[in-house]
């Protein structure tokens, strides 16, 4: 027993001296000091980092089939009534979704921005079954159809322009979200009753007897999605104010499509997106340019995916260890450094040849 005792002794890699041959020095007091200060705030700096979690980011190929995209919106338009403003949305997969209705708010407020009333009946005028035309310089029923429905479609079409008197000098603030195929296409705000004809998509916008609308506006809130931490959407709070008579303000948007992960697992289906922006005036000379606020968007495919993570115990302790270790060892260094040095100056003192 006292042999495999003393073998182990022999191993001690750290032998111990006598205290009387300690020698304490002003220097090292100092340096010792300086070390456990900086060995204490690495050590504070690594703990905060054990403790806050850390998020990887990789870009993988996006090979996701069949999914929706969800677009949330909260527009105010200052100068527009919400009676004449219609959504739609179309995409290149020949989907389209005139004058939407379901899952819109709007509110009608006036030049001060307050609220006068607010209801979820659609954006846009009352549907007409079928769109006036102009024929031969005036108005008339499209005959292929029903004629005038016994004056119903005349009533309708009074009511309407009743609405749009009673809100004329309003201003409509728009909210909800619209749900479409994941590929590239456009949502718009347009004045007036929107229909197809020829395969060519346009607007009713006889009824109102006006040569320009003013289509300045503010984006409150555009999200392609879910909220996750650390997104930004580069749309939120912008603002534009329209100087020229008419024209057609333009949002080309690409949209990343991006995975959050969080540090219990729960995972976040979702985007990002950049933006440019273009103003369309109507020119003279061109085909005349529909007024309204247009979001073009296209699907990058190339997908974000970020995971938050905890740094793991073992990879805490190692780095504790160095960070003591490799101070205690620096100051060690340093500590000899000035010993000797001081040393060997007092030795050259006592023999005359220091200068």
């Amino acid at each position: 027993m006292d042999g495999l005792i003393s073998k182990i002794r022999n191993l001690d890699a750290y032998p111990k001296i006598n205290e009387d041959f300690y020698s304490r020095t002003l220097s090292g007091g100092v340096i010792t000091l300086a070390s456990s200060v900086v060995m204490l705030l690495l050590f504070i700096s690594e703990l905060r980092l054990y403790l806050h979690s850390v998020t990887e980011t990789k870009l993988v190929v996006d090979t996701s089939r069949g999914e929706t995209l969800r677009i949330n919106f909260d527009v105010t338009f200052p100068a527009l009534p919400c009676s004449i403003l219609s959504l739609d949305a179309m995409d290149i997969s020949g989907e389209q979704h005139l004058d939407v209705k379901h899952d819109i708010i709007k509110k009608r407020i006036d030049v001060h921005g307050n609220v006068i009333e607010t209801r979820q009946d659609g954006i846009g005028s009352p549907k007409f079954d079928r769109p006036l035309q102009r024929h031969g310089g005036r108005l008339e029923h499209n005959e292929t159809y029903c004629g005038s429905c016994y004056g119903a479609e005349a009533c309708k079409r009074e009511g309407f322009l009743q609405k749009i008197k009673d809100e004329e000098g309003e201003g409509c603030n728009i909210y909800g979200f619209l749900e479409v195929n994941k590929v590239a296409g456009n949502f718009h705000f347009a004045p007036g009753k929107s229909f197809q004809q020829s395969n060519v998509h346009v607007h009713d916008l006889l009824a109102f007897q006006k040569d320009s609308f003013n289509i300045s506006h503010k984006i409150n809130r555009l999200t392609f999605g879910e909220y996750f931490p650390g997104v930004v959407n580069p749309l939120d709070g912008v603002h534009w104010s329209q100087v020229t008579p008419s024209g057609m303000y333009q949002y080309f948007i690409k949209v990343v499509p991006t995975v959050y992960t969080d540090v219990r697992g729960h995972t976040i289906q979702s985007n990002q997106f950049s933006v440019t922006e273009h103003f369309r005036t109507a020119e003279l000379g061109r085909l005349q340019t529909l007024p309204g606020v247009f979001f073009f968007y296209d699907l990058s495919p190339i997908k974000v995916t970020f995971t938050e993570e905890h740094v793991s115990f073992l990879h805490f302790l190692t780095n504790v260890c160095a960070i003591v270790g490799g101070v205690f060892t620096v100051s060690g260094i340093l500590d000899s450094l000035f010993y000797h040095g001081q040393k060997a100056i007092k030795k050259k003192m006592e023999i005359g040849k220091f200068s």
